[in-house]
């Protein structure tokens, strides 16, 4: 058995099963390889950012970690920004990037980089590999850093003589791991005493606490108790529709959160960051909390935020993972209601109206729709339970990929990619894949011919232009972008709707048929 033969039985064998790909020649016996173990689902990718975004989302929806194969430092590089996404989302990721032979690397060829300066920008475990007969255990070593908790990308460098050698020997089982910090119960008290006071109390949630019995918990406890429940702007997946408990989602716009934590005396932190503005704007804050509101951590990123759930609730006095439990104080969360199909232009709002209205049960969104998204997210609040995936760390282009991933993941679901233009094109290679595997993927493109985002923040930095140059820099025209032509290029079928009712009967049908889709909704207006 060679390397990469012992390297591919070792990950399947210890639970990673999926590896998205786009191989140079190092990585050839590694490929080679995949013959030899059929239980590894090798996914070709024809861009880098693609194969780690796909990784992202199949590990969100997996709940276990993905494997990713790339060719040496630049094809690294290039995977770098989903990378990222993963790593701002404690996302458990085997980064596998294959180097030049060991006896290779002396002669500086063309391809020769520092991969580990490269990897440490997203990396926490980074190991390179020496030894053919030490492969397997490396391997086995960066699934239990990557598993974690918290999740996180681990970089596996695999130089090719390591990988073509004999003596292979493969891992069939990780190595022991510490499980997540269990709570204190000072501390849980110490909060429990907070939320029991007379003082407004927040509750900040994200990563773990996102998913429905935590929020179920969570929900219970904030009713008890008056505190507001509220989550990130951006969290790797929550659970969410009828019957599921509803934090307040956190504003993008810095003034907007901070007139929602306005008046808190204390906020608790639920496996989430304390908040701040996501970029500094003249005269501004950085930090969202309020003068004067005292933060405590009940459970962050490496703890047992389960145990520390029960606990709270527990010292509160509710019952802990309680289904059907109140969003907040006063809002109960019952039945499904979807809002009535609109007519007429199409706008962000009729778009998401008609999102609402025909969103599957069951479905897994990924929400990339940026400025397009405004009203989706209430329209489908209390739509069929399904789950929502978002941009964790800001760097776009990650919705495609992460649908792909998520319907390798979740073959017997319907995903929904929700995608802003301009963030399409990053990706939009994803396409190809999604098509090649047949996965069940329909794909929503709100075309607006502009990094509407940013003509935003241009005002918002203080950095008035008016003129055509400026203005050109944030223009998606001249030409404009036919999706339509692109999809199909890419063997996907595509259809553009300029109405809303056209946008209804296309998405309707797009969602109730197999395989990939595109529907390219183009936007008359904002509203």
């Amino acid at each position: 058995m060679n390397g990469a033969q012992s390297l591919l039985r070792t990950l399947v064998d210890c639970g990673v099963d999926a590896c998205f790909m786009n191989p140079g020649t190092s990585e050839m016996h590694f490929v080679a390889a995949l013959d030899s173990v059929p239980e590894m689902r090798g996914v070709l990718a024809l861009f880098e950012g693609v194969a780690t975004g796909a990784a992202d989302g199949y590990a969100r929806m997996a709940d276990r970690p993905a494997a990713v194969l790339l060719h040496l430092g630049p094809g690294l590089g290039n995977g770098l920004a989903n990378l990222h996404n993963a790593r701002k989302g404690q996302v458990p990721v085997v980064n596998i990037v294959g180097d030049h032979a060991t006896y290779h690397k002396q002669f500086d060829s063309q391809l020769e980089s520092d991969i580990e300066t490269v990897a440490r920008n997203v990396s926490t475990f980074i190991r390179r590999s020496a030894k053919t007969e030490e492969l397997a255990a490396d391997a086995a070593d960066a699934i239990a850093a990557a598993i974690g908790p918290p999740g996180q990308v681990a970089t596996l460098i695999l130089p090719a003589d390591v990988s073509w050698s004999d003596g292979g020997v493969p891992v069939s089982s990780l190595p022991p791991r510490p499980g997540g910090t269990p709570p204190e119960d000072a501390n849980v008290a110490a909060i429990a005493a907070v939320l029991r006071g007379d003082l407004p109390v927040g509750i900040l949630v994200g990563g773990r606490a996102c998913r429905a019995p935590a929020l179920a918990t969570l929900g219970a406890v904030a009713e008890a108790s008056g505190a507001k429940l509220m989550s990130e702007t951006f969290v790797a997946r929550t659970e969410r529709g009828a019957g599921v408990v509803a934090p307040e989602r956190l504003a993008y716009l810095g003034e907007m959160a901070a007139a929602q934590l306005d008046g808190l005396a204390h906020l608790v932190l639920v496996d989430a960051k304390s908040p701040v503005s996501f970029f500094a704007y003249p005269g501004k804050p950085s930090d969202l909390v309020p003068d004067g509101c005292r933060v405590h951590t009940l459970a962050g990123p490496g703890d047992d935020v389960g145990a520390a759930l029960d606990a709270l609730a527990e010292s509160v006095g509710v019952a802990r993972g309680r289904r059907g439990a109140l969003g907040a104080p006063g809002e109960p969360r019952g039945g499904v209601v979807r809002p009535d199909l609109p007519s007429g232009a199409l706008t962000t709002q009729s778009a998401g109206a008609v999102i609402g209205a025909l969103l599957p049960e069951g479905a897994i969104v990924s929400d990339e729709a940026n400025t397009s998204g405004l009203f989706i997210a209430a329209a489908t609040a209390l739509a069929p339970p399904h789950d929502w995936l978002m941009l964790t760390g800001g760097a776009i282009g990650i919705g495609l990929p992460l649908a792909l991933g998520a319907a390798v993941a979740c073959p017997d679901r319907r995903v929904l990619a929700l995608e802003a233009d301009g963030s399409a094109m990053y990706t939009n290679q994803a396409w190809w894949t999604m098509a090649r595997e047949g996965l069940d993927v329909t794909n929503v493109i709100f075309s607006n011919r502009s990094y509407a985002i940013l003509n935003m923040e241009l005002h918002r930095v203080g950095a008035e232009a008016e003129g055509p140059r400026a203005k050109a820099m944030l223009d998606l025209s001249r030409p404009d972008l036919d999706f339509v032509s692109l999809a199909r290029g890419m063997g996907v079928p595509a259809t553009r709707a300029d109405t809303s009712e056209e946008f209804a009967e296309q998405l309707d049908r797009a969602l109730n048929t197999p395989g990939p889709s595109v529907v390219e909704a183009v936007l008359a207006s904002a509203f």
